[in-house]
């Protein structure tokens, strides 16, 4: 197969350069992008290989130089996940491939079926080479990809961080400066009993998310209560199940802080269905700003970030950590904690004093 296809790379070089009438030499470096070609030259060539149909055979080239000019982006394919992306990814692939375009560079997306062990399937993925370079997301607490990817010796970058190691690169949200801001400004309007949602998962996000939260609690003086972390997939049904969960306990909480902003529309329709309002009744905080959570009233407090801008900041760091592309980066292969903006909505506007609180009803 390899050497039909570079049979008929040849036959098309030959035709191209019979109907130019220059010779064949003179067309493939035009083709390549070698310096010793005048510019008029190139023109020529480039036009007529988009006239006549032409299109280069990379994979012999690739082979020769040793890469593909691809970066890899491996995501889950659950179906929690694709129902609930609410945009996620398509908005850090908006900025990857902004960074990417820069060197004509191509992003591919490699959705791991949730049937499957990512591990393996990324094994498969790194056996067959068909990338530069790879981006992780979903960081497990022990991820074991990323021991693949360093025995392996290609450059990746972890949307996130681990436990497997601390020498690799990572770009992560700040779960702490979340946490830490959203426990403060309950704290500020009288709340005591605070709760917060986890991942049901042992994505590493979710352990600094409450480890930061049981920090700032004790900065305050509040004994931590486990009762009070909701464990749960961080969906609208988890969210549904978290009101649940809440209007269970005996010693409810007056404020509850969401770790996925999807969570919230269905905490506010099962709080809802039992008589109780967010913002006058149970004080709510999500996590971002997602636009179908934007619709919800009252109007959700969470915090805000520049997807597209943190799909460049990973490119960037990707590439600066990459030998060929590292001299355009060259502040740039630090491991980043990605800032968020706090938005002030109505769903925390309930203060401890203001009225009491009515969760009698189920």
């Amino acid at each position: 197969m390899r050497s039909r296809g570079k049979a008929s790379a040849a036959r098309g070089i030959r035709q191209l350069a019979e109907h130019l009438d220059i010779s064949i030499g003179t067309v493939s470096r035009a083709l390549n992008g070698k310096p010793d070609v005048n510019e008029e030259t190139r023109r020529r060539v480039l036009a007529a290989a988009e006239e006549l149909g032409y299109v280069a055979d990379q994979s012999g080239r690739s082979l020769r130089l040793g890469e593909t000019k691809v970066i890899g982006f491996m995501i889950e394919s659950s179906q929690e996940v694709v129902e609930n992306a609410d945009n996620f990814f398509l908005g850090v692939t908006s900025g990857l491939q902004h960074c990417f375009a820069r060197h004509k560079l191509d992003l591919l997306m490699l959705p791991c079926p949730a049937d499957e062990d990512p591990c393996e399937y990324l094994k498969r993925m790194v056996a067959r080479r068909i990338v530069d370079a790879m981006i992780i997301s979903n960081t497990q607490r022990i991820d074991r990809r990323i021991d693949l990817l360093l025995r392996a010796k290609i450059p990746f970058l972890a949307v996130g961080r681990s436990l497997s190691t601390s020498n690799f690169p990572w770009v992560d949200l700040d779960f702490e400066g979340v946490a830490e801001r959203a426990v403060e400004r309950l704290v500020a309007r009288g709340h005591r009993r605070i709760a917060i949602t986890a991942p049901s998962s042992e994505a590493n996000l979710g352990y600094v998310f409450v480890d930061s939260y049981c920090r700032a609690l004790e900065r305050h003086g509040i004994r931590f209560d486990p009762l009070l972390v909701i464990r749960v997939k961080s969906s609208e049904q988890g969210g549904y199940r978290a009101a649940q969960e809440l209007l269970q306990l005996e010693d409810r909480p007056t404020a509850v802080i969401l770790i996925y902003e999807i969570m919230a529309i269905g905490l506010y329709r099962r709080l809802t269905e039992s008589g109780i309002l967010p913002g006058r009744d149970l004080a709510v905080i999500g996590f971002r700003d997602a636009p179908r959570a934007r619709f919800l009233q009252p109007s959700l407090s969470c915090f805000r970030m520049s997807l597209h801008d943190l799909g460049i900041a990973i490119g960037q760091t990707l590439l600066a950590n990459m030998p060929a592309y590292r001299a355009f980066y060259p502040d740039g292969g630090r491991n980043i904690i990605w800032p968020l903006e706090l938005v002030s909505g109505e769903s925390d506007a309930f203060e401890i004093g203001a009225r009491s609180p009515d969760l009698s009803v189920l």
